[in-house]
């Protein structure tokens, strides 16, 4: 039984989380001890060397069935924290990031969401050995006969196809889906493609590198011509995630009529893949890694403000856990003390006792003075913000009596203010007068509280 990998596309989240863009890891030394500023983290010394020995478990595989809790309290690096792990596992390994309130969808059931995510979660990595055609295009030439069927229109019969390697030139004569897929793949003269001799599937490589220019900036990846034969054996490797297959097997491959068309256009947006068709992937995965075409890689869930989730979700993630078939978890939540979503229980950030024997809990503490100016130097360079020492030491100092998370948003409307008065840096007066334009949480609570008779309340 083979499972439909050739039309599986990826899901994965493109992610643009620009607040932390900064991070590039754990910023630890060899001995596995943390630099006090390094790879875009300051301070947290303890919960970057727990993070540290976190991710050497995981790439041990010794992490199965654990999970981590990120606790602390807001603004103090928890999510950061998380993306710096997700950054040492490396590309290859999924990362996926979601919100505890993502589970209240109308459409899906709250555990078939926490499923979905678990199985982002988890790659595959599939080997397979398959002949292909190789190498540089040198033309592609279509040849058109009349349609049979109709009258005016002309139909493709077959398709020629030019391919350069180091080892000389080819044509081969090729069939006409072969042609459709060469479309698909937008192919054109001087990329570097191979074709599956079974299934006629194209995948365009890149561009070759005869054709590399002097341009610095470059939407192209050049590669090197192929060496050997156009006509080969290749060993093709393709990252995919659990729900990737899930998602590529759910969607019935349906005709091009016009009923199955409307059919799949009428569809609502979320479809529940059934339980059932899970456990036949799961078995055709099983025996893939048995004979050895595939490898399993357990990536990372990071589920944030997991205080959101209520007693369902946690039951259903303390049965997740212990699946052969689990990914390493992460919780962040800035709750102390508080109830159980869906119980009248308080507990532990709001998270039920069972589920918190099995999370190693690491604490984030809040920054002093001195770690809140290197994070806004730091944040300045990466948005191409100059300030002067006395505008850093002013946001500090704000920074130290509202939070974090308000400074940092001072800094884009103090650049604006600065430009608009015709100086590149930013001046102490500019994050005065930012300051006093727009309120923080505790200003605004404040004059709440003095005003309360002007609101509906």
């Amino acid at each position: 039984e083979m499972l439909n990998i050739q039309e599986v596309k990826s899901t994965t989240k493109t992610q643009r989380i620009a607040s932390h863009s900064h991070i590039k890891g754990l910023g630890l030394r060899k001995d596995g001890k943390p630099e006090d500023i390094s790879m875009g983290l300051v301070g947290q010394l303890e919960a970057r060397e727990a993070s540290g020995i976190s991710v050497e478990l995981i790439k041990s595989k010794k992490m199965a069935g654990k999970a981590l809790l990120l606790a602390g309290p807001p603004g103090t690096g928890k999510t950061a924290l998380a993306l710096a792990i997700s950054q040492e596992l490396g590309p290859k390994v999924p990362f996926c990031l979601m919100v505890g309130s993502e589970v209240y969808s109308t459409e899906v059931k709250k555990t078939e969401i926490l499923m979905e995510n678990f199985r982002r979660a988890i790659g595959l990595r599939i080997k397979e050995t398959k002949e292909v055609w190789e190498g540089e295009v040198t033309e592609v030439t279509p040849e058109e006969i009349d349609d049979p069927h109709e009258g005016y229109g002309k139909t493709i019969a077959s398709v020629t196809l030019g391919l350069k390697t180091t080892k000389g030139n080819r044509q081969i004569k090729l069939d006409p889906t072969v042609y459709e897929n060469l479309q698909k793949e937008k192919v054109q003269v001087g990329d570097i493609i191979y074709i599956e001799t079974s299934s006629g599937a194209v995948k365009r490589v890149g561009r070759s590198d005869n054709y590399a220019t002097e341009y610095d900036l470059e939407a192209e990846e050049y590669v090197p011509v192929p060496k050997g034969e156009p006509h080969k054996k290749k060993e093709i490797v393709q990252d995919v995630t659990l729900h990737d297959l899930d998602i590529a097997n759910a969607k019935p491959q349906g005709g091009h009529d016009f009923v199955s068309m409307m059919g799949q256009i009428m569809k609502p947006k979320k479809t529940e893949i059934t339980e059932k068709l899970r456990k036949e992937i799961n078995k055709v995965v099983s025996k893939y890694i048995d004979h050895g075409i595939a490898e399993l890689v357990p990536g990372v869930l990071f589920i944030d403000e997991v205080h959101m989730l209520d007693i369902e979700c946690f039951t259903f993630l303390n049965k997740a856990l212990e699946s052969p078939l689990a990914p390493i978890v992460i919780f962040a939540t800035n709750r102390g003390v508080c109830s159980i979503k869906g119980t009248d229980m308080k507990s532990p950030h709001g998270i039920p006792v069972d589920l918190l024997d099995r999370l190693l809990i690491i604490k984030t503490v809040s920054y002093n003075l001195e770690q809140i100016i290197s994070i806004l130097s730091i944040r300045a360079t990466t948005e191409g913000i100059e300030l002067d020492e006395h505008a850093l030491a002013e946001l500090g100092k704000i920074g130290a009596k509202t939070s974090l998370r308000y400074v940092v948003q001072l800094l884009t409307p103090s650049k604006i203010l600065a430009d608009s008065q015709g100086r590149s840096q930013v001046k102490k007066s500019d994050i005065e007068e930012t300051y006093s334009l727009f309120s923080d949480a505790k200003r605004s609570g404040k004059l709440l509280h003095e005003q309360a008779s002007k609101y509906i309340s």
